[in-house]
């Protein structure tokens, strides 16, 4: 939705949509972009999208982006899926407005970073702060989740519908539960790490997400990124890196009154217990990821209990060693880890 706000903004044609399948939704934006193709998720929903050239599935995801004369290919794609399309637009020669965190925690090893331009608020906001300048530490804030502020012996009752009631925004499904776990600041300093290279990479929450991303400098410094929450400014950096017009609202400080920050516990986010060792060792984000999107199974289907999220993800980490050599390696180590975290149960 916000790649297509900035796109009528500036006048900009979409030459392809790909949908999940709120197709009702898919069906107003087809009318208001007039899109050449569309691809949506399932074959039964092909016959209610209201457009002459529908596909459906992962597979014609990649063939539009190679079919395609677009330079520009925006994947905001939830989960592993959407590692493919990122390797694809590379390979096509198309510059990636990145959103997708599982193309970098899964394959940054393989992907050519300088076709990449990230569209989160932390990325792009130590993008946006980098200097000619020796860097000591980059940081991103997290929000907490929706349970930054309950008492630790209530987390493992915590219900699906607990972890939806993200206290500054409504998000998706499996992104408020990455949230929640912390799972999703994992992921975004590993994203950072392929992005800008080694070095110090840490988070902090920040409680109001006004301030998305810090940098230390070796001088002693820091500078920081505030701005009002929304990728419509990153999205509109990916269009033109010299972007000059008005995008956002200036955040009001005065209004604001007061900023808090709080350290990242892991008693409350056990996953956090393994993001130094994950640093180190970038490749292996391939086993968090596919033991995250199996632990979310579990726990959607009542399985497991919330904190068993985090239980699996440190089991399959702890379990494979192993790193990826190929493109063709990350496909069969997902799948290895996936089995291994399905059959895993916790009392």
């Amino acid at each position: 939705m916000n790649t297509l706000i900035i796109a009528k903004k500036f006048d900009i044609d979409v030459e392809v949509l790909v949908c999940g399948r709120n197709i009702d939704l898919l069906n107003q934006q087809i009318k208001e972009h007039q899109p050449k193709f569309v691809v949506v998720a399932d074959k039964e929903d092909v016959k209610r999208v209201q457009h002459p050239f529908v596909k459906y599935g992962s597979e014609a995801i990649l063939e539009v982006i190679e079919a395609s004369k677009s330079k520009l290919v925006v994947n905001a794609l939830v989960g592993f899926l959407g590692l493919p399309p990122t390797l694809k637009a590379i390979e096509c020669g198309k510059k990636v407005a990145l959103a997708n965190k599982e193309s970098l925690v899964a394959g940054g090893a393989f992907i050519d970073t300088s076709k990449i331009q990230p569209i989160d608020s932390e990325h792009f906001g130590l993008w946006y702060l980098l200097q000619d300048r020796e860097v000591s530490k980059m940081i991103i804030t997290a929000s907490g989740g929706a349970f930054r502020d309950w008492p630790l012996e209530k987390l493992s009752h915590a219900t699906l519908a607990d972890t939806q009631k993200h206290p500054n925004w409504s998000m998706g499904q499996k992104i408020t539960i990455d949230s929640a776990t912390m799972v999703n600041k994992i992921f975004e300093l590993l994203e950072a790490r392929w992005l800008f290279g080694e070095g110090a990479y840490d988070a902090i929450i920040e409680t109001r997400s006004l301030i998305h991303a810090l940098i230390n400098f070796k001088d002693g410094s820091t500078t920081a990124h505030f701005a009002n929450a929304s990728m419509q400014l990153p999205i509109a950096y990916a269009l033109d890196a010299n972007m000059n017009e008005k995008i956002l609202d200036h955040v009001d400080l005065l209004n604001v009154g007061a900023l808090e920050f709080k350290e990242i516990d892991i008693a409350r986010y056990p996953v956090w217990e393994i993001k130094e060792d994950l640093l180190k060792n970038p490749n292996r984000g391939v086993i968090i990821n596919a033991a995250n999107e199996i632990g979310i199974e579990k726990f959607i289907a009542k399985e497991i209990g919330f904190m068993d999220i985090a239980g699996i993800i440190l089991e399959a980490y702890n379990r494979f060693q192993r790193e990826p050599q190929s493109v063709d390696e990350i496909f069969q180590i997902d799948k290895e880890v996936r089995a291994y975290a399905q059959q895993l149960s916790f009392k």
